[in-house]
C-alpha cells in the first residue's frame, strides 16, 4: 500500500540520510561519492521524497550544455528510492517534479542512462544522438535516452559537457 510522501528540494538535514538511501537502493554500486561531489554544485537540482523526517527517495539533475551549442541540457541521475518504498510512484514523482522545474527554467532536453522500460514511462526515448562524456558499451545504446522539454520533436546532437564529478570514464562503462 503506498504511503503518503512529500517532495521538495533536498534539505541540509537530508545529507545524513543520503548515503544509507543509496546503499539500500543500490547495494552493488557505490554512488554516494558521486552524489556527495555533485550536491554542493550550483549546476545541480536535488530533490528529495520524505515520509515525515525519513528520506525515502532522492534524485539529481545536473545541468550541462552541448559542445558548440547554446541549449541548456540536464542529465537525470542518480535516482534512488528506498527498497521498502519502490513501485509506489515515488521515483516517477521525483522525475516529474524535476522535469517540470527544469522546463520552467528553460532547459531544452534531459538525458538519462538507465533502464528503458522504466524511463520510457516518463516519456524518455532511446538512443540519444547526444554523445556522453565517454563512449558507452554497445549494449547500453538503448539505455542512453532523451526527452525534449521545449516541445521539439528531434533529439539534439553534440557532445555533452558536464561538471567535473561526471567526467570519470568508469561512470560511463
Amino acid at each position: 500500500m503506498p504511503h503518503s510522501f512529500t517532495l521538495s528540494e533536498t534539505l541540509p538535514a537530508d545529507g545524513d540520510q543520503i548515503p544509507e538511501l543509496y546503499a539500500a537502493a543500490f547495494p552493488q554500486e557505490d554512488l554516494v561519492a558521486l552524489v556527495e561531489a555533485l550536491l554542493p554544485g550550483p549546476a545541480v537540482l536535488s530533490l528529495s521524497a520524505r515520509t515525515g523526517a525519513r528520506l525515502i527517495g532522492h534524485v539529481l539533475f545536473t545541468r550541462g550544455r552541448l559542445e558548440g551549442a547554446t541549449d541548456t541540457v540536464a542529465l537525470l541521475g542518480p535516482l534512488a528510492v528506498h527498497p521498502e518504498h519502490q513501485r509506489q510512484v515515488i521515483g516517477k514523482a521525483l522525475i516529474a517534479e524535476g522535469l517540470a522545474r527544469l522546463k520552467a527554467e528553460g532547459v531544452t532536453e534531459v538525458l538519462v542512462l538507465g533502464d528503458p522500460a522504466y524511463y520510457s514511462r516518463s516519456g524518455f526515448r532511446p538512443a540519444s544522438r547526444v554523445m556522453p562524456p565517454y563512449p558507452l558499451p554497445a549494449e547500453w545504446a538503448e539505455a542512453w535516452q532523451w526527452l525534449r522539454l521545449d516541445g521539439g520533436e528531434d533529439d539534439l546532437a553534440g557532445r555533452l559537457l558536464l561538471p567535473e564529478a561526471w567526467m570519470r570514464a568508469e561512470l560511463w562503462s
